[in-house]
């Protein structure tokens, strides 16, 4: 069907006209043989590949992504150190896709995910598949098969550090092929790529760092690399690295983490910038408290010496702003959406 390729009129030159036809033949007969996916278009190729986001449930970070979130339709790596927040920021993008009446699936490689902790956040775990296959290949194999399906919005797996290859499974502790992960890392994402060009799933590779013996940066220095291999970097849309800062406390209570997401690889937007943000225990991302930051910051919350006016209505400090906000649902959605069209549209 070569009816959906469309070509501009034809300049008065030979030359151009010739090649415009020997042009038109060729997609003729690619679309004959191949089909539409190998249509050599500008628009028909983009217009489908301008996939939508899902937000990662904290505006500064969607803001340092430079699109509004996380791109639907490709894979994204998060990495860091144990205890940084990784899983917290995943089950965070699992709630705003569900918010938009996604489907999502969790596969927990570690056997670490605590429901608790998921429904706090505001996950619906009744509608979330969660699975935890045995083998890293029957992980991927199930990742390919969900995307091939096109039905969900979300796979998260957590994580490529626990993937266990079937070699190691069947021989002794301490045996096995020497590198095997990398390698069905490496084959599977082939797969998997190739699947995400006909699905709109975003898949969330959560990893964790190793330090190689080998070091590029002086004596005494190490470098830092991820489990798996090199091919989840090089497939990933998006790489952002979670470090933590500090802790958050409450009367000399430790109540949380201070973070820093590091975006280290985009493809969609600059890359290389970073945000600061808290995660509360049993909780999740301290949403209020960005809001509130960014809100004086363009104009939309107006701070009067150590009170603020949110809506018309005066609070007395920034634990009292933030807790306003927290108790006013109507108010921080207006707030947040008067925020969003300031910063997404605007970048859009």
């Amino acid at each position: 069907d070569t009816s959906e390729i469309e070509f501009d009129e034809l300049v008065d030159d030979g030359a151009a006209k010739e090649k415009h036809t020997a042009l038109h033949g060729a997609l003729t007969q690619l679309a004959s043989e191949f089909g539409k996916e190998c249509r050599l278009s500008l628009p028909n190729f983009f217009i489908p590949r301008c996939a939508s986001v899902i937000s990662t449930g904290s505006l500064k970070l969607d803001l340092a992504l430079g699109i509004g979130g996380l791109p639907k339709g490709r894979i994204v790596e998060i990495f860091g150190k144990e205890a940084s927040g990784k899983t917290t920021l995943a089950l965070h993008v699992i709630k705003e896709a569900q918010k938009l009446g996604g489907f999502c699936a969790y596969l927990d490689a570690e056997n670490a995910m605590d429901p608790m902790l998921a429904e706090a956040i505001g996950v619906d775990t009744k509608n979330l598949l969660i699975s935890c296959p045995d083998s890293a290949e029957n992980m991927l194999s199930v990742v390919d098969k969900l995307t091939q399906s096109g039905s969900l919005d979300v796979i998260v797996v957590d994580s490529v550090a626990a993937l266990v290859p079937q070699c190691e499974l069947d021989g002794e502790i301490g045996t096995g092929e020497p590198d095997a992960l990398s390698k069905i890392m490496t084959k599977a994402l082939k797969r998997i790529h190739y699947s995400l060009c006909r699905s709109k799933t975003l898949i969330i590779f959560l990893n964790q760092v190793r330090y190689s013996p080998r070091s590029n940066q002086g004596p005494g220095m190490r470098d830092e690399v991820t489990c798996g291999g090199n091919a989840l970097g090089f497939y990933a849309a998006a790489r952002l690295r979670i470090s933590r800062t500090g802790l958050l406390k409450l009367n000399d209570e430790v109540t949380g983490i201070k973070i820093c997401v590091q975006v280290m690889k985009n493809k969609l937007a600059p890359g290389m910038k970073s945000t600061k943000l808290g995660i509360d225990f049993g909780r999740g991302l301290r949403f209020e408290p960005e809001v509130l930051e960014l809100a004086i910051e363009h104009g939309l919350i107006i701070k009067q010496g150590d009170s603020y006016l949110i809506e018309g209505e005066s609070v007395s400090s920034e634990h009292a702003a933030e807790r306003y906000l927290a108790e006013n649902e109507i108010v921080l959605e207006k707030v947040v959406m008067d925020l969003r069209r300031q910063l997404f549209d605007r970048n859009s």
